[in-house]
C-alpha cells in the first residue's frame, strides 16, 4: 500500500469513527466515549498527514509513533463501546478490525523507518 492510498484509508477511518460517535447514545457513557473515539480516530488520519510531511527521519518516526498510539487508543475505544453494550458487537467489528490493521501497520512502518540507514 503506498502513502496516497494510506492517507484515503485513515481519512476513510476518520469518517467510520465519527459516523460511530454519532451512533452512540447521548447519555454519560455514550457522550464519553463518542468524545475519546472521535478524537483518536480523526487524529490518526491528521497525524499520519503530517507525518508525511516530517522534516526529518526523526520527525517522521515520532509523528508515526503518534499515530500508532491514536490508532491503538481507537481501538480501546471501540472495545469499550462493544463491553459496555452501547452498540452491538457485530456493528463494531469492522472498524474494530480497520482499528487494529491500522496499529500493525504503523507498528511496522515505525520498525521500517527505525531500522534503515541514512
Amino acid at each position: 500500500m503506498n502513502t496516497t492510498e494510506l492517507k484515503e484509508r485513515t481519512m476513510q477511518f476518520a469518517v467510520r469513527v465519527l459516523k460511530l460517535a454519532d451512533a452512540l447514545p447521548s447519555k454519560p457513557s455514550g457522550r464519553t466515549i463518542a468524545n475519546q473515539v472521535a478524537r483518536s480516530g480523526c487524529s490518526v488520519a491528521a497525524n499520519y498527514r503530517a507525518a508525511l510531511r516530517g522534516k526529518s527521519r526523526k520527525d517522521f518516526i515520532n509523528k508515526i509513533t503518534i499515530v500508532l498510539e491514536e490508532a491503538d487508543e481507537t481501538e480501546l475505544w471501540i472495545e469499550l463501546a462493544e463491553r459496555a453494550q452501547l452498540i452491538p458487537a457485530q456493528r463494531l467489528a469492522a472498524l474494530r478490525n480497520e482499528a487494529e490493521e491500522l496499529t500493525k501497520i504503523f507498528n511496522a512502518t515505525r520498525t521500517t523507518a527505525r531500522s534503515r540507514k541514512s
